[in-house]
């Protein structure tokens, strides 16, 4: 499949394994450290080709180190950056992320990350591609406005779409983004994610509350596994137990995982146990995209689970 990425970029500096969580005013020691690609684009981008698929991205990065490592990462990925623009009014954003194997807390200097615009995407650039993903919907402040022309012009030359929000800093989680579920095909949100943009608390309830007519809402729950509402009826999948690392990353492994089994039509259940190996392998090393697997080895790892 032939995928486009319209993302943010920025590089992961990955604090692992922090001995107590940082409080102001103190300091805390972690066991590990790695500086890596970053952002849930890239991590998506990065897990679909890893599963076999053709991918480009399409974003911006600074003039500086941070932007030549992103670049580099995606070459050695065999991703086609290309469309990539290196913009030198910007420095590459990065975050930083404290994590342990429960659960990750990060920091982000946003820079090139909010910076792409809907006048990068123009309608020529759909040509020869099966599906559009975007991320990061309220990080990407300046692409936010017009993301759902982008989309509207994706499904008109004939891609499919895909969007994970991704989480809201200001904690406002605008109505925009349900006006923008019109032009979107799978939307992948965590349980977070859901309950903030519908304002339900009760999980099935709120994929009820999401239904649109058009868009498959695909929640990622943790270690609940995942869920689904299909012609008013809910459908789930277990998590998969593993020895976890880091858990950063692991629910754009997960959106690789669902996009790549859904694009060939596999049955949503299928699809779904697919996308939770997936999610559970890259959690099996430090950083988002170490650890991804191939199409094979999460099939063999579905074949002993």
């Amino acid at each position: 499949m032939r995928i486009l990425i319209a993302g943010e970029l920025n590089v992961d500096l990955v604090l692992q394994n922090y001995h107590s969580f940082p409080a102001v005013g103190t300091e805390v020691l972690v066991d590990d450290v790695t500086l890596t690609l970053g952002s849930s684009s890239a991590i998506c981008a990065a897990g679909l080709a890893r599963l076999g698929n053709a991918v480009t991205f399409a974003g911006r990065v600074g003039a500086d180190s941070w932007g030549e490592l992103c670049l580099n990462r995606l070459s050695a990925f065999g991703i086609d950056s290309s469309r990539v623009i290196t913009d030198r009014t910007v420095k590459t954003g990065i975050t930083v992320s404290i994590t342990s194997p429960r659960d990750r807390a990060l920091v982000t200097y946003l820079g090139s990350i909010a910076a792409s615009v809907a006048e990068d995407f123009p309608d020529q650039c759909f040509d020869g591609f099966d599906h559009l993903h975007a991320a990061s919907f309220f990080l990407q402040k300046a692409l936010r406005p017009g993301l759902k022309r982008v989309l509207a012009a994706a499904s008109r030359h004939g891609l499919t779409t895909s969007l994970d929000p991704g989480f809201d800093p200001d904690e406002q989680w605008g109505r925009d983004l349900l006006d923008v579920l019109g032009e979107v095909d799978i939307f992948l949100p965590n349980e977070v994610e859901l309950e903030r943009v519908t304002g339900v608390k009760d999980r099935d309830e709120a994929l009820r509350a999401q239904a649109n007519g058009r868009t498959l809402t695909v929640a990622k729950l943790g270690s609940e596994g995942c869920a689904a509402m299909v012609d008013g009826q809910i459908v789930k999948a277990p998590a998969f137990q593993v020895k976890t690392v880091d858990t950063t990353g692991a629910g754009d492994s997960f959106n690789a995982g669902f996009l790549h089994a859904w694009l060939r039509k596999r049955p949503l259940a299928d699809a779904m146990v697919f996308a939770a190996a997936c999610g559970a392998l890259s959690t099996l090393g430090s950083g988002g995209t170490t650890s991804q697997p191939t199409e094979e080895e999460a099939l063999e790892f579905l074949k002993h689970h």
